[in-house]
């Protein structure tokens, strides 16, 4: 099984570009979002708790996450337990309208993959999950990782991932 360093590096080879990892800042959060919501469908409630396949997934999700790296795991377990009181909040003011819910959740999931493809068109690559289907169980924690390294976080992590993928690139730059 793949570590950590490995799954973003890997992810890291087709996000190089600052303008596709920007993308991926709104994007990605617009798809998991959309996800969530799509996949809240109440099953049964156990003691004020709602099950739903989106709850069953972030779950699992969420232990792989944390079994690849506590830290960023814990993060990730925050980001998705968010969206599912999001998921929950939204659903019940749609009440008695679900087809709206749902059609917002389409919508959010639309627009999340045009601005995923507008950022990989500046990339000039192809997204991470045409070769490797786990791209799309890692394009969250590549997020939440990148947004660490902005924030001077995790610097060793970054160094890591920048010896697999290579360095980032800035479009400024290659314009001089």
């Amino acid at each position: 099984m793949k570590t950590l360093i490995e799954h973003l590096g890997q992810y890291a080879i087709y996000h190089r570009d600052e303008r596709n990892i920007l993308s991926h800042f709104i994007g990605v959060p617009l798809i998991v979002l959309a996800v969530i919501w799509l996949l809240y469908i109440p099953m049964q409630n156990v003691k004020n708790v709602t099950l739903t396949p989106a709850l069953f997934i972030i779950f699992s999700v969420s232990v792989y996450y944390i079994w690849l790296e506590v830290k960023l795991g814990c993060v990730m377990v925050c980001c998705l337990a968010a969206g599912y009181i999001t998921a929950q909040s939204s659903y019940l003011y749609f009440s008695g309208i679900e087809q709206w819910f749902y059609a917002m959740a389409c919508i959010l999931f639309l627009i999340g993959w045009v601005i995923q493809f507008i950022g990989h068109y500046f990339e000039g690559k192809k997204p991470a999950f045409v070769d490797d289907l786990m791209g799309l169980i890692i394009g969250p924690l590549f997020v939440v990782a990148e947004i660490a390294f902005k924030l001077g976080f995790l610097n060793t992590l970054e160094q890591q991932i920048i010896d697999i993928a290579g360095p980032y690139k800035n479009h400024k730059s290659d314009k001089k």
